[in-house]
């Protein structure tokens, strides 16, 4: 079986699991969950074939990593979430230095919460 080019549309299953989107009591994926998402914030689009399924290219799967990490990272509301994606002079890579496809910035920001963390403990002591 080969693998799929990054540049290929992913399933849903597919983008569930790069979301991490599982079931912590079952394991299984949770793909409700972006059909939920894609009702509640129009840019999210993906492209339904006539065999009704539905596949996500690499943009809208960003567009994906965002939400999730507004919502459940940064404990935003989704109307707070629609704010910022509606805001066009808002650009969220810059602004909340996202980790989207960048190992970089993953780095980055978990360096940066465990510094947090360790500040907060070290005050606290």
């Amino acid at each position: 079986m080969s693998k799929k080019l990054n540049s290929a549309y992913k399933s849903i299953g597919e983008v569930a699991e790069i979301l991490k989107l599982k079931n912590s009591q079952n394991g299984k994926l949770n793909t409700y969950i972006l059909r939920f998402w894609e009702k509640q914030f129009k840019q999210i689009k993906p492209v339904i074939f006539n065999n009704r399924r539905r596949y996500y290219d690499k943009d809208t799967v960003d567009l994906l990593m965002r939400i999730k990490y507004l919502l459940k990272d940064k404990g935003m509301t989704i109307k707070g979430v629609k704010k910022i994606l509606n805001s066009q002079k808002f650009d969220l890579d810059d602004r909340l230095n996202l980790p989207i496809n960048n190992p970089n910035k993953n780095l980055k920001l978990r360096l940066s919460k465990i510094s947090s963390i360790l500040k907060k403990l070290k005050k606290d002591y």
